[in-house]
């Protein structure tokens, strides 16, 4: 059976940004880390290779410099089951030098683009009243955090 596994490069913070990650998110680990040998010109000492786990799936990570930074083209998608979890979420994840974008997606400190989605905005933009799903689209299109409250809010409105 063949293993895909996503693999984050990070400039030189893939450790702080790991353990930051496996702490946040419960069911998650550092499963390894490898460090480069002092003998590897700018790089020794930093992590050559991390495995963890977030929420039971695996990803690999690495240090290699500022070559290729996180783009929006590739984020981390976190199912919500209400507001209280967007919130812990949201809050730490643009903590410190993270950015709030449009429509629940976030950038943390290191770049990486993260989507915090409460489970009941899928539903909606989901109904099967396409007026219902109408008008949750709208609301969540004029938000950066999803707040839940005014989703109900916005589809009960006639």
């Amino acid at each position: 059976m063949t293993d895909v596994t996503p693999f984050l490069w990070f400039d030189d913070a893939a450790e702080e940004a790991v353990t930051f990650y496996t702490a946040l998110i419960p069911g998650s680990e550092i499963v390894s880390l490898g460090r480069y040998p002092d003998e590897v010109p700018g790089m020794g000492g930093k992590v050559m290779h991390v495995h963890f786990r977030l929420a039971g799936r695996d990803y690999l990570g690495m240090d290699a410099g500022p070559q290729f930074p996180f783009t929006e083209a590739v984020s981390l998608y976190v199912s919500c089951g209400g507001q209280a979890e967007v919130d812990r979420y949201w809050d730490a994840l643009v903590a410190d030098g993270g950015e709030e974008q449009p429509c629940g997606w976030l950038k943390d400190r290191w770049g990486l683009s993260w989507q915090i989605i409460p489970d009941r905005l899928i539903e909606l933009i989901r109904h099967p009243d396409p007026e219902i799903a109408h008008r949750a689209v709208q609301a969540m299109l004029r938000m950066r955090r999803i707040d839940i409250g005014a989703l109900e809010d916005a589809v009960a409105a006639r």
